[in-house]
């Protein structure tokens, strides 16, 4: 009996990275709410079926609600953090800078 394997075909990968890149700028675009919610937890469950990393694009919604963080987010600079107040859930998610 053949072993599995337990990574996907590059080729699978590669068109991961590519829907996830255009629902991040379809969320970028959008000025629904619901909708851009819907394309960051599409990206997110995109990235951990396949298991693409999000990397800088983590910082671009909240953790908690997927929110999109747009132009209008509260973001402050902070004892070396860039505090972010979340305006679907008002969470504080805090990413170092350096």
């Amino acid at each position: 009996m053949p072993e599995r394997s337990r990574t996907k075909p590059d080729w699978q990968i590669k068109i991961a990275k590519e829907r996830i890149g255009i629902l991040f700028s379809e969320a970028a675009e959008c000025k629904d709410k619901k909708l851009q919610k819907r394309y960051m937890k599409l990206a997110k469950k995109i990235g951990m079926r396949y298991n693409v990393r999000l990397e800088e694009k983590k910082k671009l919604f909240c953790k908690h609600c997927f929110y999109y963080f747009g132009p209008e987010t509260k973001r402050r600079l902070k004892n070396g953090k860039i505090v972010i107040e979340c305006s679907g859930c008002k969470k504080i998610t805090r990413h170092p800078y350096k």
